[in-house]
């Protein structure tokens, strides 16, 4: 067993050096976001209609641009029919809104804030002759999920038949689609369970280290560098924030002995100067990273976008390099001897704080590959995106086992699999509230998490 001096080598002066140059390069990350803000305001006039290409719908010249919309096409006979008027109220009525359809027969509404709204087609503008199909609703009520656009389709013309999805190919894809976002999930939740698992810190903050995954690929893309390499430096400037917060905060905290309830206060203070730092660089706008919107795969039952299915490969992927780390190398089975027992490791000639360090640094850069991906399923990147997936991700931990990093990855399957299953029955503002249910009932029942231990209190 190597002694605490091995575990010590003088690697910090490099690690130093290596830590300081990425800082420099996550300062310029972060200074290209307020230039990219600066250079949105010069571009776009203040409460100007965006622009539209031939294939977008103008909306009124008279409404303020908004970055959530509703849209459509309309088609008689396979015939696009413009200058159709479609009105848009907001549930409460405090909006309303209208768009029209061009010479692709498609339109557009921008509407402020992703809620419900009731979409009507004004029929006295439709083409004579044209008529909508028997069964139509209209108006109707669209609400927003988790995404800045929603769709909804009016049928034209007489012996339509709404063509619909079987309930099987529908549990395809939502399958599918589950094992995506879970495996997302997982990753934030594996950096959340090493954290918790080494040092006992419940941190609230690790839904801000999502956000600053997204936020600094996109900072980096603005910059004009390649997506590609945008995403790994963001990854990089997650793991160097995992580092510098536990040089800079969390060690000296447990080196004046302060109790786990104090320092997870601490992280719930650390979390909301993160997320309104953020949100002072990077505005309250929803932006997209390079390639947001991609075309939708087939496979038999199945269908998938190539975001998802990317997103569901590089997670499958990094998790298992992270569980060969855990199982086969020195640093991970010190960090599993950490995590049983760190008293009996210290003695046994482990560096303790340096085996926290380097969890801090796996955990965060991590959580930001998670931001990233997450941006991508979405799709969109908003300042709070990691704080309203953060309780999912506690619930992946406690319903797998807290501190056992396989138990967070088992927990994180179950809740993205329940998420995105349950759309077919709930509506979508309900399927959060539905995992979180589905976590408490376990609990009730084996109150270590599936893949936990029992332990004995008093």
């Amino acid at each position: 067993m190597p002694t605490a001096a091995q575990w010590g080598h003088p690697w910090k002066r490099s690690v130093r050096r290596v830590v300081t140059l990425l800082a420099v390069v996550a300062f310029m990350a972060l200074s290209s976001i307020g230039m990219a803000q600066s250079a949105s305001a010069e571009t776009t006039p203040s409460g100007s209609p965006t622009s539209t290409d031939a294939a977008s719908a103008p909306t009124s010249s008279t409404e303020p641009a908004y970055d959530n919309t509703i849209s459509g096409n309309l088609r008689n006979a396979g015939v696009p029919i413009a200058g159709v008027t479609i009105k848009v109220q907001s549930e409460s009525g405090g909006f309303q809104g209208s768009g029209t359809t061009n010479d692709r027969g498609i339109w557009r509404v921008g509407v402020p804030d992703r809620g419900t709204y009731t979409v009507e087609l004004d029929v006295s503008t439709l083409p004579e002759g044209v008529s909508l199909a028997e069964g139509q609703e209209n108006p109707r009520t669209v609400t927003f999920g988790g995404t800045s656009s929603v769709s909804t389709l009016f049928l034209l013309g007489e012996g339509i038949v709404t063509q619909t999805t079987s309930f099987w190919n529908q549990l395809a894809d939502r399958v599918l689609a589950g094992l995506s976002f879970g495996l997302l999930l997982a990753l934030a939740a594996v950096g959340l369970s090493l954290i918790f698992g080494t040092t006992g810190l419940t941190n609230f903050a690790h839904g801000e280290m999502v956000t600053l995954g997204a936020v600094s690929a996109y900072g980096f893309s603005v910059a004009g560098l390649p997506i590609f390499l945008a995403i790994v430096l963001a990854v990089i400037v997650g793991g160097v924030w995992g580092y510098v917060q536990d040089a800079g905060l969390w060690k000296p905290l447990r080196k004046r002995g302060m109790g786990l309830i104090p320092m997870m206060i601490v992280s719930i203070g650390l979390a909301l100067t993160m997320r309104y730092v953020i949100q002072l660089l990077f505005g309250t706008d929803t932006k997209q990273l390079p390639g947001a919107n991609s075309p939708t795969l087939v496979f038999g039952p199945f269908s998938i976008t190539q975001n998802n299915l990317n997103s569901l490969l590089v997670s499958l992927v990094v998790i298992v390099l992270l569980g060969f780390l855990l199982l086969r190398t020195r640093i991970g089975k010190a960090t599993r001897a950490v995590s049983d027992n760190p008293a009996l490791a210290a003695a046994s000639g482990i560096d303790v704080d340096r085996v926290i360090r380097i969890a801090w640094v796996i955990g965060s850069a991590v959580a930001a590959l998670a931001g990233i991906l997450w941006a991508y399923y979405r799709p969109g990147i908003n300042f709070n995106m990691g704080q309203q997936i953060l309780l999912l991700i506690f619930a992946g931990v406690v319903l797998g086992g807290l501190g056992t990093v396989f138990g967070a990855l088992v927990g994180s399957v179950i809740v993205g699999l329940f998420v995105e299953v349950s759309t077919i029955w709930l509506v979508a503002d309900l399927k959060y509230v539905g995992a979180l249910l589905i976590m408490i009932l376990v609990l009730l029942f084996r109150p270590q998490g599936i893949l936990g231990r029992k332990e004995r209190v008093g």
